[in-house]
């Protein structure tokens, strides 16, 4: 073996094993890291108008960026975040006392289906009140529980999430100062070809922006109207169905459905005929229609990925990832696919 190779592999086998070392220190605050990696590319446009105007202050530049992403971002979910607090203690306080029951809600709606599902529901024992409220008392002990556990470990974990925070916006300000020497710094070092790392890191930068931008903007969107129409028909907690909403609206075509939906089962099943038929209107041509229309211009267009593609993974994103999923997952499917299109070329 020559003293040349033997100095490759040994570089090689440093540099390997630096970089696992590194990843795992950086591991317990992977949250932070990514997310100030996507704000910064996500405000990256923003930051460069603000540094022509300033072109001799990159401090001042990347700071007035900072406070900007802070007024836009952080301050309203932080406002949003304290009042879902606020409604869903009040919920969870009216179903510990009893107020509020849905196993009576669920009977109401059962004595309203037709023969032929009450005796589908029979087959699955799910029409027998007593069998009912056993399901119903044991999801409510479960979801305590997690609810009770919840609360906990946001206590106990109040001053890692302060780090965590404070390490997002550290790194923040850094990735604007610097994010684009840094990016060129790690392509120069990708031994890939100068087209083909320009065709991944477009891809991987566009479908950072898409999706934060289009899946926030669709989820804030829908959240709101399913939260305005929950107010205006006196259902109670509107600002906590407005955000469950905003959540599952991350799911395309499903999302939202599956709050405003079984609310309007139950006003026809209760004889409020004029409220469900409003909500369902309201549901299919109004929040439906934001998610028909604004999800494919704003995700689907700039990513160049089938809405399958995109369901299929945000679903596997947040299932391995939780809430970040619903960015990682694209991200992951749109290299995949375009990492394969390197290396596979369509045919002449």
């Amino acid at each position: 073996m020559t003293q040349p190779t033997l100095q490759n592999k040994t570089l090689l086998l440093l540099l390997v094993t630096v970089s696992v070392a590194f990843l795992a220190i950086l591991w317990p605050f992977y949250e932070a890291v990514f997310w100030g990696l996507a704000l910064a590319i996500l405000f990256m446009p923003l930051h460069r108008k603000v540094l022509q105007r300033m072109p001799s202050k990159p401090n001042l530049a990347a700071l007035s960026t900072l406070v900007l992403c802070l007024v836009v971002v952080i301050l309203p979910m932080t406002l949003l975040s304290i009042s879902l607090v606020q409604e869903a203690t009040h919920v969870y306080e009216r179903l510990r006392s009893g107020q509020l029951d849905f196993g009576t809600y669920v009977q109401q709606v059962i004595a309203a289906l037709p023969a032929w599902a009450v005796s589908l529901l029979d087959s699955l024992d799910l029409t027998s009140v007593a069998a009912l409220q056993h399901k119903l008392s044991t999801v409510s002990v479960q979801a305590s529980q997690l609810v009770a556990t919840r609360a906990l470990n946001i206590g106990q974990n109040t001053l890692q999430f302060v780090v965590s925070f404070g390490v997002m916006l550290y790194l923040l300000f850094f990735l604007l100062r610097d994010g684009q020497a840094l990016g060129a710094r790690i392509r120069r070092a990708i031994p890939l070809e100068e087209s083909h790392k320009h065709d991944l890191s477009s891809k991987f930068i566009t479908v950072i922006r898409a999706t934060l931008k289009g899946n926030i903007m669709v989820a804030a969107t829908q959240g709101f109207l399913g939260g305005f129409i929950f107010w205006a028909l006196g259902i109670q907690g509107p600002v906590l169905w407005g955000v469950l909403m905003a959540f599952l609206s991350l799911l395309p075509a499903v999302g939202a459905g599956l709050i405003w939906g079984p609310v309007a089962i139950y006003f026809f099943a209760t004889g409020s005929v004029w409220q469900g038929s409003v909500l369902t209107a309201y549901g299919i041509g109004v929040i439906g229609l934001v998610d028909n229309i604004l999800r494919p211009i704003l995700v689907g267009k700039d990513t160049k990925m089938p809405d399958y593609v995109v369901l299929v993974s945000t679903l596997g994103g947040m299932t391995l990832f939780g809430l970040h999923g619903f960015v990682i997952g694209p991200v992951i499917a749109a290299l995949f696919i375009a990492i394969w299109d390197l290396v596979t070329p369509p045919p002449p």
